[in-house]
């Protein structure tokens, strides 16, 4: 920092603080992101972890030894390797215990290590722990030169760099962290599909992410669940190393006698803490926002059982299940920041296929490293074997110059020519050991070590032996952890999710019964339950029926303004029967002035033939006519003083106008255009007047109308030849007996 320190004359020194702090928060930025925050993409661990294992074996808390106070694991790693708080260091030691947060867990633990519903372990003094069988393959080769040791912090030690991890840690046991300026998570992995992974990319250098997709499907979560994420986004999140996995709870139903039934969910989406997802269900079932909802329990013991009722025994499961999905953490999308330190250095997002890579290099790196540390000992214990065997044939004199002379490690190097190494093995052998020399027992030692001397210099001479090696390492521990190994299952499970059209919940949260809607001449709304009579006398003084439209609670109605406006009312949401409802106006904001056309029931697929009073118009399909706010959706284009007339189902292959001037025309339909928004086209021709009614119809079944009677009359084609023409043209007088209101309908 010398040179950030300016001289004054009069001896203080004043420090540049914007370079001061730049240089110093980008230490403390570098340090975070390498010392805490991100995991090596090698053995997948952080400091903390590495440090806390390493501890572990030193303690020789091997799988198959005893367990010791979890204090006493704390205490040495703040001691020698890790001197930061205890309580940081206990946490940490306490997820590499926990099955339902660690896919594969590191530490055994033995007392109260927290549960999923999210309480915190008992004090390290209560608990236990020593290593499992993962954490062993992690260390294995780590006293055989594997890897690079460093000073601890305080010089008096040593810690490893990196493990030797055989076994794929960072994907099958993923990681979590925040940095300065980056973060990181890893979801879990299955370990017999990464190895299937792995075996590919040692046969197939080139493999990409892609084509490990179709051994990794996705994460394998330890708490299980579905994973109803698309697999085009999947395979996408393992391409850039950035994504995120959409996980829902699963679930059963059970049988509750006399028709009823119960769900049952045995498997909740990782990271989520049960207890507060219960308390959110509960919360929002007292908010009446779960109206399909009647109680949410939780019976679990050592497994998860949370029981939802139903409001009633019609209601539909999935649904229910749905609406739960959507506002509760019975789903939640798991993120996929591939973000790690290569080699240890450098921060890198990875994708799926260099995350693999960079452990096969690593356990190829291992490999040659332990062969040349093996190649070390084999020379010594050679060199040392032929010292052996020296002394064997001279057994007597070996005696009688340790006995007799004063330097006999001097004499015997130039009697028989022997090295340091070998006459300091002579001198530090027991009697009871030189008088068990045998010759047959050194040269078949011998023999055995230099076998082994040449396979490892062939190993090592050549890339395709050494990939051997680590293949039937991958195949071992695939063997160990396969598919049909308790540990080794799949836990979660893969399922489409209902697209977002497939399953409307608005819909589904309304309790469904019939309604009848009345519309008044002054436009006053309200919704009657049930199909029942209109009541004439139901209205205001001065008020009259115009139009009573039988529908269900469930559904949708448009409206269409003489504006050319349509608006979108929920049934459910209308006034009751009770009094004379509300003015439409109120719930919609269309012009001043302008009064209501027609009200109808939305159907999805449907569509509608649109006219205005000039007899202008086109076809529309509904979908079109949705609007979602008060404002509506403009369709119809009007001015001056045209307004919008008719709007009328448009199912079939005719089109029947009839004019104020009593000029009826019929005209093929596919002669009107379809449209989403316009003025429309000409469909009948008037001297004066406008339109007063058309209809759309089936050829085949004729065109029909109702007289002021109630009785009904059809008019084949055949019947209707005089009127047959085009679009546009004025038409004729109709037919006698035909309404003299110029109605369809009557």
């Amino acid at each position: 920092m010398a040179d950030l320190l300016i001289p004054e004359a009069d001896g203080q020194r004043i420090v540049d603080l914007r370079q001061a702090l730049e240089e110093r928060y980008l230490s403390y930025a570098l340090s975070t992101i390498t010392q805490r925050a991100l995991p090596d993409a090698r053995d997948g661990l952080k400091p903390v972890h590495r440090r806390i294992l390493h501890a572990m074996r030193l303690l020789h808390l091997d799988p198959g030894q005893g367990y010791k106070k979890s204090a006493r694991v704390v205490g040495d790693v703040i001691g020698k390797f890790h001197p930061h708080g205890e309580q940081s260091i206990y946490d940490a030691l306490v997820r590499l215990a926990q099955d339902f947060a660690l896919r594969y867990p590191l530490v055994d633990g033995q007392g109260n290590f927290g549960n999923i519903d999210g309480d915190s372990a008992a004090a390290m003094r209560y608990t236990e722990s020593r290593m499992t069988d993962v954490a062993a393959r992690l260390m294995e080769g780590i006293t055989e030169n594997a890897v690079d040791f460093r000073d601890t912090y305080d010089g008096e030690d040593e810690e490893p760099v990196v493990l030797p991890s055989n076994f794929p840690n960072l994907l099958a046991n993923g990681s979590s962290g925040i940095a300065v300026g980056m973060a990181t998570s890893i979801p879990p992995h299955n370990v017999a599909e990464l190895c299937d992974a792995a075996l590919h990319m040692i046969h197939h250098p080139d493999a990409t992410s892609t084509d490990l997709v179709q051994f990794v499907p996705g994460p394998d979560f330890p708490t299980g669940g579905i994973i109803v994420e698309p697999r085009e986004s999947i395979v996408s999140a393992y391409e850039t190393g950035r994504g995120a996995f959409r996980v829902r709870a699963r679930w059963t139903t059970e049988d509750g006698g006399r028709g009823t039934y119960l769900i049952v969910v045995t498997e909740i989406p990782y990271g989520v803490q049960k207890s507060r997802l219960v308390e959110k269900i509960a919360e929002l079932l007292l908010a009446r926002k779960l109206p399909l909802l009647k109680d949410v329990r939780d019976e679990s013991a050592e497994d998860v059982r949370l029981v939802l009722e139903p409001r009633s025994r019609t209601v539909d499961p999935v649904l229910l299940m749905e609406s739960l999905f959507r506002t509760t953490e019975l789903e939640t999308r798991v993120p996929l920041n591939l973000n790690v330190l290569d080699r240890g250095t450098v921060p890198k997002v990875m994708s799926l296929a260099e995350a693999l890579g960079a452990w096969l290099q690593h356990r190829k790196d291992v490999l040659v490293r332990r062969s040349r540390h093996r190649l070390d000992q084999i020379a010594h214990r050679l060199e040392v074997l032929g010292g052996y065997l020296i002394a064997y044939l001279n057994l007597d004199e070996v005696i009688r110059i340790i006995r007799e002379e004063d330097e006999p490690k001097a004499v015997m190097m130039a009697r028989w020519d022997l090295s340091d190494v070998q006459v300091e093995a002579i001198l530090n052998m027991r009697l009871r050991a030189l008088r068990k020399l045998e010759e047959i027992e050194i040269r078949t030692e011998h023999k055995a070590l230099t076998d082994e001397q040449e396979h490892l210099r062939t190993l090592l001479e050549s890339s395709r032996r050494l990939w051997g090696v680590i293949t039937t390492e991958i195949g071992e521990l695939k063997k160990a952890y396969g598919a049909n190994t308790a540990l080794g299952k799949r836990r979660s499970s893969f399922a489409d999710a209902p697209a977002a059209g497939d399953v409307d919940l608005d819909t589904a949260l309304i309790e469904r019964e019939p309604i009848t809607v009345i519309l008044s001449e002054k436009g006053w709304i309200r919704a009657i339950k049930g199909h029942a009579e209109t009541e004439v006398n139901g209205f205001k003084s001065g008020d009259a029926l115009k139009q009573a439209l039988r529908c269900e609670t469930t559904d949708k109605l448009l409206l269409l303004t003489t504006d050319g406006k349509v608006f979108t009312l929920a049934a459910d949401k209308l006034p009751g029967g009770r009094g004379f409802g509300e003015p439409v106006r109120i719930m919609v904001d269309f012009g001043e002035g302008h009064d209501t056309v027609a009200l109808f029931v939305y159907r999805p697929g449907k569509k509608r033939l649109l006219v205005s009073t000039v007899g202008n118009g086109f076809i529309v399909a509904e979908d079109e006519l949705i609007a979602n706010t008060r404002k509506g959706r403009q369709v119809l284009n009007v001015v001056g003083e045209v307004e919008a007339r008719l709007c009328v189902p448009a199912e079939g292959d005719m089109v029947a106008t009839i004019g104020l001037n009593r000029k009826l025309l019929v005209f093929p339909r596919d002669q009107v255009p379809e449209m989403a928004r316009g003025k429309g086209v000409r469909l009948q021709k008037y001297r004066d007047g406008g339109i007063s009614d058309a209809q759309v119809f089936v050829a085949g079944e004729g065109l029909s109308w109702t007289d002021s009677s109630g009785r009904t009359f059809v008019k084949s084609m055949a019947d209707l030849a005089d009127w047959i023409g085009d679009r546009a043209q004025p038409g004729r007088q109709p037919m006698s007996g035909f309404p003299r209101n110029n109605r369809f309908s009557g």
